[in-house]
């Protein structure tokens, strides 16, 4: 699995976006995005790795950040901003940021799952959420059955 398939892999995930996105003119712009999830994930991945904790605990937590989305219980707008929250990178390069700070190791494996996990988001296609609804998002529209399955599961 090399860089080719990477690419290969993002730009065939592309044409999920609508023509009013700017697809045609900024793709270039999503393939970055996208390559970055992939970088931010890889580096979790491997600082993971260093700091000795069990990959049973990676596997377990990865999908935590994804219970913001019951957020959307509360409607399009509230749902938004939690899943906006929990999915920035900001909160969890808080949190590592404190454990270095605090030489307190036990919380940067934590810091690092939750890094993957947004940058694998990225790198799929599901960016930070616009208030319409779950399918609009920073890196474009979700589309065609990926976005109905996550609409579904949200009704």
């Amino acid at each position: 699995m090399g860089i080719r398939w990477v690419m290969a892999t993002v730009h065939s995930t592309m044409g999920n976006l609508n023509s009013n996105s700017g697809a045609s003119s900024g793709s270039h712009v999503l393939v970055f995005l996208r390559l970055e999830g992939l970088a931010a994930a890889a580096l979790a991945a491997v600082f993971y790795q260093r700091t000795g904790a069990s990959w049973w605990v990676f596997a377990a937590l990865w999908l935590t950040p994804d219970l913001s989305m019951l957020g959307y219980l509360g409607g399009p707008q509230l749902g938004a901003r939690i899943y906006n929250a929990i999915h920035s990178y900001v909160t969890p390069a808080t949190l590592a940021v404190t454990a270095v700070l605090l030489k307190s190791p036990a919380l940067l494996p934590y810091a690092l799952i939750w890094i993957n996990h947004i940058g694998v988001d990225r790198m799929l296609g599901y960016g930070l959420k616009y208030p319409d609804g779950f399918g609009w998002t920073h890196l474009g529209k979700l589309g065609g059955k990926r976005a109905a399955i996550v609409q579904a599961s949200l009704s």
